[in-house]
């Protein structure tokens, strides 16, 4: 299976897509994610099954575009999201935030 980045086409292994992972916001229940090929920044849901993509709004995160990933699984943590995939995981961190 490889997983498209949708700015530039390129597509990618599990492995590789879920390890250019670089933050967990459990409160909008997203993932930031950086396109190896293009630098292109994205942020995604994890669902069952299939990534959304779209823009946090009004507090919220409208998916918008979803891409089928079949056997997809995820798990919140208190500060992180574990997503599995066959026999393979990947943990994404929540970045702790500084007070401005």
């Amino acid at each position: 299976m490889l997983i498209p980045c949708l700015a530039c086409g390129s597509r990618f292994l599990p492995d590789d897509y879920f390890g250019a992972c670089s933050d967990y916001n459990r409160g909008l229940d997203l993932v930031s994610w950086t396109c190896p090929d293009c630098g292109n920044r994205d942020d995604l849901r994890v669902l069952p099954g299939e990534l959304g993509f779209g823009y946090p709004s009004r507090g919220r995160f409208d998916v918008l575009d979803r891409v089928r990933v079949p056997g997809l699984r995820r798990q919140r943590g208190e500060l992180r999201l574990d997503i599995s995939l066959d026999s393979a995981s990947w943990r994404v961190l929540t970045r702790v935030r500084q007070p401005a």
